[in-house]
């Protein structure tokens, strides 16, 4: 039976409406903001309208205030009735009748129609089945439910489900979490719902997939999913019983693979998990020309490329990169910054040779001006678009089902960032589109918002996607869930086409932005104080939003990370080629890597091993020792002039 707790009541001044009502209680009940009450009035004699069998009529609700009265007419009565004496203050010769009064927003009310102001009736606290039914989970909750946290009250942990369909499409999708830095545990709470998601979509169709790729924006905050936590950080009994009324196993994530771009030297990863024990799952994000040249305008400063430039670069992409034209090419087969750079001065050895200031109409100043925008790139960017042919990517086509791709761009400069952002999502995007990324469905996280897609009048081609993303993602299987500190300072459709909204703790001066007027005073109050671990929630199918009690996720925080497994100082050169052809094959001796390049530079080590991880040839070793080999052989015949990068002799017997 439901615990019996009060009595609505209306008054003359405050009378209940459709969507309101008040009732009483006394001192001792658990009532409080955000407490879920049933009022239930016998309806015998009453016409059933669409309810059949009705001899109820339900009225589900959330307390949204909550005042305390007595008798007193005013503060005056008490301080005369105390004898104006210091010491009754304590102990007041009369006992006044006290109770509390609470104001309820409607969530639900059984039957729907007609629509009607809430009855005089007993009061309920809320129980399993009343959660359930007022906040209109019914519905869902078995076939689709995505447990987001337990609404806690009056003893009970009562799950609270989001529909599958309505976070992560087609019906609505997106998520987008508010709160104050450090106090709202925003990366905790997406974790959580991302081990809850891969636990409840669909786990029996196996024509539903979801997989998830998380951009880590913030040191080592992202980079231990894969880990359980340290024994700080271990979760308290409360806690896995939460995951155990909730269905979801509390372990880290099985299936993670992370990527990260080299530093500017070419050969050491820009990422904190660099440990020996923890280099298995991280792989190495690095791009060439055609990777880039599509996206080249986040890296160009459009103040300085006009209309005329845009053409030029138009023409590059077209006719000498994507569908090589022999009238255009000039005999150069452009696959990489390397050549070109030999495209570029042979166009203009050409025009002064013939002294022309035109080249397919392109005047010779455009050209330069693209030229030395083009080819300062590689340096803007160095470390992850490389000179040379090699493609170090995520694995489009093959995504998996459950998995998370983690790519690290905490270290990166602001134009290295965008460009990764840029091309990771369009590139999510387009495989979606020609369903042949290899899952239905992706998660895509971002961090800090405020940043990235900020209200202000400055447009960007991130903020482009972004809005993009939560304009058509969510008919494509293209789901973004975002996090920052200041909801109101993220550009308003992007939050707006958030379906799910969650709320940790917020700074008051937030909360005073008109977005939130639609809130009570109390529950402004209440979200200004929330402890960790708890949240309020809105979503499409409650009617109001509701607080609840999520658990801290089940692995290893950053900073615990960061401290067991210390990053790994820079290597050496000649380590950190060991390490990336054992990548490929752990079988390799380190002495025998290290005696094969020993003889020589390293642009020429790097130029091979580049190749190596190109071509992937069955005897890595023999491969690498052949072809250095062959530069030796030039450079004692006097011919140091060394061959492209991916030249293959015709003769090689490694080619294929």
């Amino acid at each position: 039976m439901s615990q019996l707790i009060g009595r609505v009541f209306a008054t003359e001044s405050s009378p209940n409406t459709p969507d309101t009502f008040n009732f009483w209680t006394e001192l001792n009940s658990p009532v409080g903001i955000g407490t879920i009450v049933k009022v239930t009035v016998p309806q015998p004699s009453r016409r059933n309208f669409g309810k059949a069998n009705a001899t109820e009529w339900d009225t589900y609700g959330i307390v949204v205030e909550a005042h305390g009265y007595t008798d007193l007419v005013s503060a005056l009565h008490d301080y005369i009735g105390a004898d104006q004496s210091p010491q009754l203050a304590d102990d007041a010769p009369t006992i006044r009748p006290e109770i509390r009064a609470y104001k309820a927003a409607v969530l639900r009310m059984e039957p729907e129609e007609p629509l009607q102001p809430v009855p005089i009736g007993s009061v309920y606290l809320a129980d399993d089945e009343s959660v359930i039914m007022s906040l209109r989970m019914d519905e869902y909750y078995q076939k689709r439910g995505i447990p987001v946290g337990v609404y806690v009250k009056g003893g009970m942990n009562s799950p609270v489900y989001l529909d599958a369909d309505f976070l992560l499409g087609p019906e609505a999708a997106h998520l987008n979490i508010t709160g104050v830095s450090g106090l709202a545990t925003k990366t905790s709470l997406v974790e959580f719902l991302l081990k809850s998601i891969f636990t409840h979509y669909y786990p029996n169709d196996p024509d539903k997939s979801v997989a998830a790729v998380f951009f880590n924006v913030k040191g080592p905050d992202l980079l231990y999913l894969d880990l359980p936590p340290t024994e700080s950080g271990k979760l308290t009994d409360d806690e896995l019983a939460i995951y155990d009324k909730l269905g979801i196993p509390a372990l880290p994530f099985p299936n993670v693979q992370y990527y990260a771009p080299y530093k500017p030297d070419g050969y050491n990863l820009n990422t904190l998990r660099t440990h020996p024990d923890l280099m298995h799952n991280v792989s190495v994000l690095q791009w060439g020309l055609r990777e880039i040249f599509e996206y080249a305008e986040v890296l160009l400063n459009r103040d300085d490329v006009d209309a005329k430039a845009d053409a030029v670069l138009a023409l590059i992409e077209e006719k000498v990169i994507r569908a090589p034209d022999q009238k255009y090419t000039l005999g150069i087969k452009v696959t990489n910054f390397q050549r070109l750079e030999e495209w570029f001065k042979q166009v203009i050895e050409d025009m002064e040779m013939e002294n022309k200031k035109e080249w397919h109409s392109h005047h010779i100043a455009t050209i330069y001006k693209v030229r030395n925008r083009l080819m300062n790139i590689t340096n803007r960017c160095k470390g992850l678009v490389g000179n040379g042919d090699r493609v170090s990517d995520l694995p489009w086509g093959n995504f998996q089902k459950n998995y998370v791709y983690v790519i690290d761009v905490a270290n990166l400069d602001q134009t290295a960032q965008d460009l990764v952002f840029t091309r990771i999502v369009s590139k999510i995007r387009e495989s979606l589109e020609q369903n042949n990324l290899g899952v239905e469905r992706v998660v895509i996280f971002v961090d800090e918002l405020n940043k990235y897609a900020s209200s202000d009048g400055q447009d960007s081609y991130l903020k482009r996607t972004l809005l993009d993303i939560s304009e058509r993602g969510r008919y494509l299987g293209e789901v973004l869930f975002s996090a920052q500190q200041f909801r109101s300072q993220v550009h308003k459709r992007i939050v707006g086409n958030c379906g799910t909204g969650l709320y940790g703790r917020m700074d008051m001066d937030e909360l005073a932005t008109p977005g939130y007027g639609t809130l009570s005073s109390a529950v402004k109050t209440k979200l200004a104080t929330l402890p960790k671990g708890e949240l309020m929630v809105r979503h499409p199918h409650f009617t109001q939003p509701v607080f609840l009690k999520f658990p801290r996720p089940p692995v290893m925080r950053g900073q615990d990370g960061r401290n067991l497994y210390q990053p790994q100082m820079d290597m050496p050169f000649a380590e950190a080629m060991v390490w990336r052809l054992r990548q490929m094959d752990s079988s390799l001796s380190s002495v025998k890597i290290k005696d094969a390049i020993a003889d020589f530079d390293q642009e020429t080590i790097l130029s091979k091993i580049n190749q190596v991880e190109q071509l992937e040839p069955e005897d890595i070793l023999g491969w690498l020792k052949s072809n250095l080999q062959k530069i030796q052989t030039r450079k004692n015949g006097h011919q140091v002039k060394v061959a492209p990068v991916f030249e293959i002799d015709s003769d090689d017997p490694y080619r294929d």
